[in-house]
C-alpha cells in the first residue's frame, strides 16, 4: 500500500497520466508496474485466474480485479460440494466501492472453500493468488481450460480494456 501511495504521488510530481486522453500517452503503462500476471495461471476475460495442478483446480480473482474493486470488505462464497458451471456465479466480493459477482470460468464439483476469507476478506487485496484463493474445484472439463488467457493474454486484455475506459 505505500508503494502504491508513494508511486502515485511520484507520478503526480511527474505529471504523468494514464486517465488523460489530450497528452501523448507514456512510453510505460502504469498498469504493468502495479498489477501482477503470474505465468502458470489461466485467466477469464472476468478477471478470475485458475491454478490446475492434478485434479484439482484453486481459483480467485486476479490482481487487476482486486485493484479496481477497492478495499474487499466481505466475501460471499458457497459451500462444498455445490457444482459450478462455466461462466457461473459461485459468489460475491463487496468493497469500498461496490458489490461483484464471482464467476466460475470452468465447471466442475467445489471441493473446498477458503474459511480465511470470512474472517479476513483483505487477503484478496493483499494475497489475490496466493492466501486470497476462493474456491477448489474438481473440474468436469478440464479442456475449458484451453480457451482461457495465459499470462501475457491476459495483460493485454487488461491494458485495452483499461485504454477503452
Amino acid at each position: 500500500m505505500a508503494l502504491r501511495l508513494w508511486a502515485s504521488s511520484t507520478a503526480n510530481a511527474l505529471r504523468i497520466s494514464c486517465a488523460s486522453k489530450t497528452h501523448v500517452a507514456p512510453a510505460f503503462s502504469l498498469f504493468r508496474c502495479f498489477s501482477t500476471v503470474l505465468d502458470g495461471l489461466k485467466y477469464a476475460s472476468s478477471h478470475e485466474w485458475v491454478k490446475h495442478e492434478g485434479s484439482v483446480a484453486t481459483i480467485g480473482i486476479t490482481d487487476h480485479a482486486q485493484d479496481h474493486l477497492g478495499e474487499v470488505v466481505f466475501v460471499d462464497l458457497p459451500e462444498p460440494g455445490g457444482s459450478v458451471g462455466k461462466g457461473g456465479s459461485f459468489g460475491a466480493v463487496e468493497s469500498v466501492k461496490a458489490t461483484s459477482d464471482v464467476n466460475s470460468p470452468i465447471s466442475g464439483q467445489i471441493v473446498e472453500v477458503n474459511s480465511k476469507l470470512t474472517e479476513t476478506p483483505g487477503l484478496v487485496n493483499s494475497s489475490p493468488y496466493e492466501d486470497g484463493w476462493m474456491i477448489k474445484i474438481k473440474p468436469s472439463s478440464p479442456s475449458e481450460l484451453e480457451s482461457m488467457m495465459g499470462s501475457k493474454e491476459y495483460t493485454q486484455f487488461c491494458e485495452e480494456e483499461d485504454a477503452a475506459h
